[in-house]
């Protein structure tokens, strides 16, 4: 899911001497990722069926600018509804694919669909078929990456909308998985949308660059409060221990026996049976075994 594309930065922030914004400050950012609830509009726009798995192309409208998104739906052919969800959020090789192709999840992360669960996999704005001008995962003080952290931010909400309309999904037991990318927006995403009962992070940390403060991540760890996991490589070059890991950890707002970080004899990935393990484990634990 990571992509060799990926910039390291030069840059450097230290977190243990920046402060997040206050909570009336705070409040005002969340605001921008308020929303119409206006009708989904969703349509199923394609089927295709695999041995153990359906999956569902599914298009709503997005919450802004009159946009239509997609996302794809797995299901597990053999789980008995109704049936918890797992929300992926992808490493930044999403950004520079112009087209989804839905077999990827056989090599990473089917193990979700094995386990009984639904796994959501939204196609995000600057992504596959909708992409746009963004060029990079990195935060940035543009208004261009402030307004993509805002469309993703309601995105993922709309997605939730969508999934409560569904008679076959328990929408209070929904996972939240993030790698690489997604395990950076892991830190922002869990804090706009409450709906989150739990979160993991594959290989997430705290980037050095800064973004305007109204979307800089920075801000938004101390209003994370789900039980989140992180999963994290000892020698990352793009996700630091001592400068990315530890900070993203100590910032989250979720109390203390509700979130852990493993660190790795490993790089940007994490062994993938620990991967699976402790993913499972921590979905078990927040969202309740499958039955």
């Amino acid at each position: 899911m990571a992509t060799l594309k990926r910039i390291v930065p030069s840059l450097f922030r230290d977190y243990r001497k920046e402060k997040p914004v206050d909570e009336k400050t705070f409040a005002l950012y969340l605001d921008q990722f308020k929303y119409d609830k206006k009708p989904l509009d969703s349509k199923v726009e394609e089927i295709i069926e695999r041995d153990s798995w359906k999956a569902e192309k599914i298009t709503f409208d997005a919450g802004y600018n009159n946009e239509r998104m997609q996302a794809w739906l797995y299901i597990p052919k053999d789980a008995k509804p109704p049936l918890q969800t797992v929300i992926f959020f992808p490493g930044s090789g999403d950004i520079y694919s112009k087209k989804f192709n839905p077999d990827r999840i056989t090599s990473s992360i089917e193990f979700i669909l094995k386990s009984g669960r639904v796994l959501v996999w939204p196609i995000y704005k600057g992504t596959h078929e909708r992409h746009s001008d963004l060029k990079s995962d990195l935060q940035e003080e543009t208004v261009l990456y402030k307004d993509h952290v805002v469309s993703w931010g309601k995105e993922m909400g709309r997605t939730i909308d969508y999934l409560e309309t569904r008679s076959d999904l328990q929408s209070d037991k929904i996972g939240y998985l993030g790698w690489s990318w997604g395990g950076f927006m892991g830190g922002i995403i869990p804090a706009v949308e409450k709906r989150i009962e739990a979160v993991v992070l594959n290989v997430g940390g705290m980037e050095m660059n800064r973004a305007l403060p109204e979307v800089d991540q920075l801000n938004y760890l101390p209003r994370v409060t789900q039980p989140v996991i992180m999963l994290n490589g000892k020698h990352d070059m793009f996700f630091p221990v001592e400068a990315s890991q530890k900070p993203m950890y100590d910032l989250l707002g979720t109390p203390a026996d509700d979130k852990k970080i493993i660190i790795y004899e490993s790089g940007h990935l994490v062994p993938r049976t620990e991967f699976v393990k402790e993913t499972l484990a921590w979905f078990d634990q927040y969202l309740g075994p499958v039955k």
